[in-house]
């Protein structure tokens, strides 16, 4: 998701990657929808491949292993906007996950109930020509793209159902802010090392324009090496570019780090303590 830059000292929105104000009327009680695939247009197809060409060719290079392996599970049939049920088929014989067609951003707890049980929810529209750079809520492309490559390999795999679980959690202790930036320094703004060279893998990376060479190339930004307490107090803008990523040595790393994190302490030390600047 394209992102625009504004000052670092800029005052931070609330951060609600997840949020929907009601559930909208057509949807089941866990907010999906059917993909109904047939409604798109061949415009909107056209973006899709326009936008899936433009980034694979801007990933060369600089984006993990694992997500180029993973990109052979969006090469289906036919071009365009992937048919969920074709797509589910392969990605679903991999790593157990499907992808399944939801309005818009839904609220925290559905989308984290979602990922504990393997479901990654996608926006059931796709941006317009004329937006190409810019989008304020993700899309197909966005949550297609982006994420389900990483969703191929199992590690990765396992770390995202393993955040829906601490999502879920973290909403019963009222920690939600907290688990949300290990959600978004992962996932969403992820960087690894790989072969000495530090890649990307976060979805919000690979699927913008813009901070695809800005996260790997700018001097603007800092890489930290990842830290689960430094990125539990670490703030985050969700409507700029990102003035900190975090770099993991392995996907396995990660998985052990969540797996081995006493989350609820962490939680509860870090209530006192002031928040990180991620441009300190």
């Amino acid at each position: 998701m394209f992102q625009t830059f504004e000052p670092a000292d800029a005052p931070a929105p609330p951060a609600k990657p997840h949020s929907h104000p009601a559930r909208p009327s057509g949807t089941a009680s866990d907010w999906t929808i059917p993909q109904n695939w047939e409604r798109f247009t061949a415009e909107d197809h056209r973006v899709w491949d326009l936008l899936f060409a433009r980034q694979k060719k801007q990933l060369s290079g600089r984006v993990v292993r694992a997500f180029e392996e993973g990109l052979d599970v969006l090469q289906l049939s036919r071009p365009g906007i992937p048919e969920f049920s074709e797509l589910n088929e392969r990605l679903s014989a991999r790593t157990g996950w499907t992808v399944v067609s939801v309005p818009g951003l839904v609220p925290d707890d559905v989308f984290f109930d979602h990922l504990s049980k393997r479901r990654f929810p996608a926006g059931n529209f796709i941006r317009s020509a004329a937006q190409l750079d810019y989008l304020e809520e993700p899309d197909v492309f966005h949550d297609v793209f982006g994420h389900v490559p990483m969703l191929s390999n199992p590690a990765v795999a396992d770390f995202m159902q393993a955040l829906g679980e601490a999502g879920l959690a973290a909403l019963d202790k009222g920690a939600i802010h907290r688990l949300s930036r290990l959600y978004w320094y992962t996932v969403e703004f992820g960087l690894a090392r790989e072969d000495g060279a530090v890649k990307i893998y976060g979805a919000g990376i690979a699927s913008s324009f813009e901070e695809l060479a800005y996260s790997l190339e700018s001097e603007i930004p800092q890489r930290r090496r990842f830290d689960m307490q430094r990125v539990l107090r670490t703030s985050y803008r969700s409507d700029a570019l990102q003035r900190c990523y975090f770099v993991v040595d392995s996907f396995e790393d990660l998985l052990a780090e969540i797996a081995g994190a006493d989350l609820e302490r962490l939680y509860k030390e870090m209530a006192p303590l002031d928040d990180f600047d991620p441009a300190d």
